[in-house]
């Protein structure tokens, strides 16, 4: 197993295919595992270079909890430790949030940042930051009430993820004990991170990193995760990209967002 030691966790991280390299930050519970059908659609043309969030799966933390501030450094160590060069990146949801914050903190690391429907509440003007961070926090709640099975289709509501729609013949990821295991890390934990996040946005068109604001063809106009995207593009002065799927395209359709992402890193 491939891991590197940094402050409070051990991290556990992937390496496999061929070129440039190309980093994935996953969306929610997902650990390096859940990007395999993607994966295998771009390592013929990527170095492709996954890992497992802090307090999921493999990799081990002393204490939970954590800052998105605290993710990007883990991020910012990762990239340190297996390459000198920038790179590119594809960060999904939390995963886009950690990129920003990586394109502000750490700028040299990369040189693009797709950045597939941010839940960034401070992305939004006011009052939307606060009603979605409550929100938020509201599902973390529901959650700790009332379990996993009676929150997730609040959760699939508000980030407009589809679960019915999708390519044949991609992996299937059972809801086992490892897998429990990390919705419940990521709830009670993550969410009040994303929640408790801040960012100054201004900083993003100053970093000099390519970003890249995306969002799914069958999201919700109407959902937070859709919003943040559009802001995200306004505010760089972006088209918002279109990704096949929904919130989960990278999941639910990995052949053709593949082809969709080699197209816009190859711009």
């Amino acid at each position: 197993m491939t891991t590197i030691d940094v402050p409070g966790a051990v991290l556990h991280y992937q390496l496999e295919g061929n070129g440039p390299l190309l980093l994935i930050s996953q969306s929610g519970e997902g650990d390096a595992d859940r990007s395999t059908d993607l994966v295998q659609q771009l390592i013929d043309d990527y170095t492709v270079l996954t890992y497992d969030r802090r307090g999921l799966s493999r990799s081990k933390l002393e204490e939970p909890g954590a800052t998105i501030a605290d993710h990007a450094d883990d991020v910012h160590r990762l990239l340190a430790h297996v390459t000198d060069e920038p790179v590119a990146m594809l960060g999904c949801s939390l995963g886009a949030v950690i990129g920003l914050h990586l394109t502000v903190k750490h700028p040299p690391q990369l040189h693009t940042l797709v950045a597939h429907e941010p839940i960034a509440p401070w992305l939004l003007a006011e009052p939307k930051p606060k009603l979605h961070r409550n929100e938020l926090t509201e599902l973390r709640d529901q959650y700790l009430a009332h379990g996993l099975e009676a929150t997730i289709p609040a959760i699939v509501r508000s980030l407009g993820i589809d679960p019915a729609n999708g390519e044949p013949g991609r992996t299937n990821f059972p809801m086992d004990a490892n897998r429990l295991a990390n919705f419940d890390y990521f709830i009670r934990h993550d969410f009040a991170a994303a929640a408790g996040d801040d960012l100054d946005p201004a900083e993003l068109s100053a970093s000099g990193v390519r970003i890249v604001p995306a969002a799914g063809t069958t999201t919700p106009r109407t959902v937070f995760d859709y919003q943040c995207a559009e802001a995200l593009a306004e505010l760089i002065g972006q088209d918002l990209q279109t990704f096949p799927g929904g919130h989960n395209g990278n999941l639910s359709h990995p052949k053709a967002y593949a082809q969709r992402l080699r197209e816009l890193l190859s711009r």
